[in-house]
């Protein structure tokens, strides 16, 4: 079998009308598009070429693990990023070695602070790849202007905005004009050096080139607080003979940005990635949220638009646990009406895919960011469907997306929240009515509250004899709350106090087992499991059908 070909995609500065015909042409011809987000899941590159995909492509969503947050790898930011590219670009062999086609999306061109460079890298020693150039944000950013950026034997320097401020000054000092990337938080020391170089009053700030948000300021009367990464600075080389057209508002239109950014409806098929989300996305709609993704060409447009569309609305869902006969009709009904799905990756698989609907699955650890993404949509007229496992009340998604719906922005968009069988009551009516009687529902996992809670709570749970639901006891990385769970409640309960371990009920690899609390082995227990801490008043018995469990409702003398 002869290999596939890499085409590196540029697609200019931001609006789809400035794509090349023949990287459309490309685009809609490939066996595989690839594109870049941060964790949030919306890509720019795929909001850009959305009018030229096609039925029947494969997606490979290539997220990045950092941009500009700290990170915990062992190689710190670098490692980080390093291990990154090395499983793309893994990803992406496995397409091009069984003969698919591939195209990196890259917005502005391939080669210029882009994200493809470090995939050639990778792969063209080992496979066919070509380049489609694309109009950079340099490019875009000087026709904003409407003034020659440079002429004659000018010599033009385009420099980083992260530069240390002493070099960036010496550099600005020594060129006739200049072109600054790679602006956000590094605005106020980029001005610094233009004041410092005396090219302050030359340079103009340029954000979102090409789009229908674009603003032109000079760069001296910028607010630093508000420069997206999505921004550039020019110095031109010639004396401007015309007036710069600066504008502080919106005041253009481009309707076949706007529409493609809401009206196309693809049946494409998500390619399954380790931890990485591997759905479709939208452009982002404020600087806040485009976690701009390290070797970016900057100032690219945003191609979506709050104009021409009422907003749709945000449903919740609870697939409940693994069974797909757990599954209400009414949230069955509600998927089936939607235009997009939006959630974590595991839980948009278990949703049969359907003609027409987009589908944004993400990590598991972007409940924010993944509920503004479903607000967004919603926003811009889509029909969407939030996808939690269980009930998504319950340690799921219902909260945050009514927490995001809070936020001025959003006061339009309905919200409405579908209940689903949640994965306790699903473990216990394996083995009988464990959760008979009261009962609580505590999480174990610490990322979103402080351990010293999660302990308090299941202290408060146990000294008050009631039955409890642990929900999230344990992950790949975090071992040792189970057993630091299982001394708190010694403290209050008998080991012989019962135990149900429920691992992945309703699913192919599902199993159920008592225990007692004594006997309770942390290295039983994985993500995928739930635990019922039984009460003084619970009951285990055998039955021919199994063991059989139950807390009574009566309680004492009553």
């Amino acid at each position: 079998m002869s290999t596939g070909k890499l085409w590196g995609i540029g697609l200019g500065p931001g609006d789809p009308e400035l794509v090349t015909v023949k990287a459309a042409r490309l685009i809609t011809a490939a066996d595989v598009v690839a594109f870049h987000s941060a964790k949030h899941g919306r890509s720019i590159s795929r909001a850009i070429a959305e009018p030229y995909l096609r039925e029947g492509q494969l997606e490979e969503h290539l997220v990045y693990p950092v941009t500009v947050e700290t990170t915990d790898h062992p190689g710190g930011y670098q490692g980080a990023i390093d291990e990154f590219y090395e499983q793309a670009a893994a990803r992406l062999a496995t397409h091009l070695a069984a003969g698919r086609t591939v195209a990196l999306l890259a917005a502005g061109d391939p080669l210029f602070y882009s994200s493809y460079m470090h995939m050639h890298r990778r792969l063209a020693d080992r496979f066919d790849a070509e380049i489609v150039p694309g109009i950079t944000s340099v490019s875009a950013a000087s026709a904003a202007l409407g003034t020659p950026l440079v002429e004659g034997e000018q010599v033009l320097t385009v420099l980083p905005g992260t530069m240390p401020v002493e070099e960036l000054t010496e550099r600005l000092r020594n060129t006739e004009a200049a072109a600054i990337m790679k602006l956000g938080r590094t605005f106020p020391g980029v001005r610094q050096a233009l004041s410092d170089s005396g090219r302050l009053a030359d340079a103009y700030y340029v954000e979102r080139a090409s789009s229908t948000r674009q603003r032109v300021l000079a760069a001296a009367d910028v607010d630093e607080a508000d420069v997206p990464y999505f921004s550039i600075t020019l110095v031109p080389g010639p004396t401007p003979t015309t007036p710069i057209p600066a504008r502080d508002t919106v005041d253009r239109a481009t309707p076949t940005a706007d529409h493609a950014a809401v009206a196309p409806r693809r049946t494409t098929t998500a390619v399954a990635t380790s931890g990485d989300s591997t759905g479709r996305a939208v452009t982002p709609t404020n600087s806040a949220d485009t976690g701009a993704a390290p070797d970016t060409d900057g100032s690219i447009a945003q191609v979506t638009s709050e104009s021409f569309v009422a907003p749709g609305e945000v449903v919740v869902v609870g697939l409940g646990p693994g069974d797909a006969d757990w599954t209400t009709p009414q949230v069955t009904a509600a998927l089936a009406e939607a235009t997009d799905l939006v959630g974590y990756t595991t839980y948009i698989n278990r949703v049969p895919e359907r003609a027409g609907q987009r589908r944004h699955a993400s990590d598991n650890k972007v409940e924010s960011e993944r509920a503004a993404m479903a607000l967004d949509l919603a926003k811009r007229g889509a029909r969407v469907a939030v996808i939690s496992s269980g009930d998504p009340g319950v340690f799921a998604m219902a909260a945050a997306v009514l927490e995001v719906s809070a936020e001025p922005q959003f006061k339009d968009v309905p919200v409405r929240v579908l209940p689903g069988m949640t994965a306790a009551n699903a473990v216990a009516s394996r083995v009988g009515a464990p959760l008979g009687h009261d009962y609580a529902m505590i999480s174990l996992s610490d990322r979103l509250k402080p351990w010293e809670v999660v302990a308090q709570r299941l202290s408060a749970v146990a000294a008050a004899d009631m039955a409890v639901a642990i929900y999230n006891p344990a992950s790949s990385q975090r071992r040792w709350q189970v057993g630091a769970m299982r001394d708190v409640l010694l403290e209050h309960r008998k080991p012989s106090t019962p135990v149900v371990l429920g691992r992945d009920v309703g699913g192919t690899t599902e199993s159920v087992r008592v225990t007692t609390l004594g006997e309770l082995d942390p290295d039983e227990v994985d993500m995928r499991t739930l635990l019922i801490i039984g009460a003084s008043t619970t009951t285990v018995f055998d039955t021919p059908e199994g063991t059989r469990v139950f807390t009574s409702r009566r309680y004492g003398s009553a």
